[in-house]
């Protein structure tokens, strides 16, 4: 089984992959820290992030062990990552890795961008997770001051903003919901509440009981 979930930054998608992955056994994959990999592989080199080239080799660079490096979740990581992410040679290198991920048995949970759209168009259960911008920001800005960065709430409403155009507009794989995905506005909901919607559309597009 593959349950593909896409949706904004700060939508509470990548949370809700995580609990899904548990629930049904499955493995999961933050899609979104390849693309945070790869840009900070670019900014730890020095390396210019419009280099497709050195984003490309960076690509043959990223471990398991890394997709787990704190550093990956900086705000200076998610704005480079946006940059790098809409790069089509950097998203062609990691459309074999992502593939390889979902068709292991027994499956998995992807989240990102273009899981239900590009990566697995053919997964058996596909969300797209969203909510309004304010809350966004809100959620974003008390996770990074949880993890000790230095911000504030004008500063991540800005930067989410900015990835949110860059998301929807850049010319491949755009952040835009599949036909068939199930939408869940996460903007009043607190963790569990998605979660238990999520778990209850899965359920019902699966047949499992």
């Amino acid at each position: 089984m593959i349950i593909a979930i896409d949706g904004p930054a700060a939508s509470g998608k990548g949370t809700l992959a995580r609990r899904l992955a548990r629930r049904y056994g499955l493995i999961y994959l933050d899609t979104g820290a390849l693309y945070r990999a790869v840009a900070t592989l670019l900014l730890n080199d020095g390396a210019d992030l419009s280099d497709a080239e050195a984003a490309v080799a960076a690509t043959a660079r990223i471990t398991p062990a890394f997709l787990e490096d704190s550093s990956l979740r900086t705000a200076e990581a998610g704005r480079a990552a946006s940059v790098v992410a809409a790069m089509p040679p950097v998203r062609t290198a990691l459309f074999d890795y992502q593939r390889s991920v979902a068709t292991t048995p027994p499956g998995a949970v992807l989240d990102g961008r273009d899981i239900g759209t590009v990566i697995c168009p053919d997964a058996e259960v596909k969300l797209f997770v969203t909510a309004d911008l304010t809350t966004r920001a809100e959620r974003r800005y008390h996770e990074l001051m949880a993890n000790g960065m230095d911000t504030s709430r004008d500063i991540v409403l800005k930067d989410l903003a900015e990835r949110d155009q860059r998301d929807a507009q850049r010319a491949e794989a755009p952040l835009v919901a599949a036909e068939d995905a199930y939408l869940l506005d996460t903007s009043n909901l607190d963790i569990e509440a998605a979660f238990q919607a999520a778990c209850a559309h899965v359920d019902a597009a699966t047949g499992i009981n």
